[in-house]
């Protein structure tokens, strides 16, 4: 049997390239997640949430995406967000050089506070943005008390 010096450098190469293929099958490859019930898409639109006194608003960058190409649903106090994005397959189109954005399906979910008045949402895009506007209960809007000086 040899005598093998430790290399403490070695354990961590090795664990960098564990780390390495466990992002590449995550982002470019099979979800890990597939066998455990969970959804993966390839892209996701960014979101900004906001509230104000009246309500709360989503609004999602969908640029280049038809309106018939998505979804707005609420389902037991979620708000699922599905579309598609198409890549148009044109062989009289110009010779691509490079294509970067990002294609396919995407569904995002967002579990809406109790505060939400569900039967007052509303959605409309613009732009390219999808603004769905969450209202608030009328109960649970702030209220200004005026103080009296005596």
């Amino acid at each position: 049997m040899a005598i093998v010096r430790w290399n403490p450098f070695r354990d961590m190469v090795t664990l960098r390239q564990e780390m390495n293929r466990l992002f590449d099958d995550t982002f470019f490859g099979e979800s890990p997640f597939e066998n455990e019930g969970l959804t993966y898409s390839p892209w996701q639109p960014a979101v900004d949430i906001y509230e104000d006194t009246e309500s709360v608003i989503i609004k999602a960058d969908l640029p280049d995406l038809d309106q018939k190409n998505v979804t707005v649903r609420v389902e037991n106090r979620n708000l699922l967000l599905k579309g598609e994005r198409k890549l148009e397959k044109e062989e009289k189109k110009e010779n691509y050089h490079r294509i970067e954005r990002s294609y396919g399906s995407f569904q995002r979910s967002f579990t809406l506070p109790e505060t939400v008045d569900v039967e007052k949402i509303f959605a409309e895009t613009k732009n390219g943005v999808l603004t769905i506007v969450l209202p608030k209960k009328p109960e649970t809007k702030p209220k200004q008390i005026d103080i009296k000086v005596s």
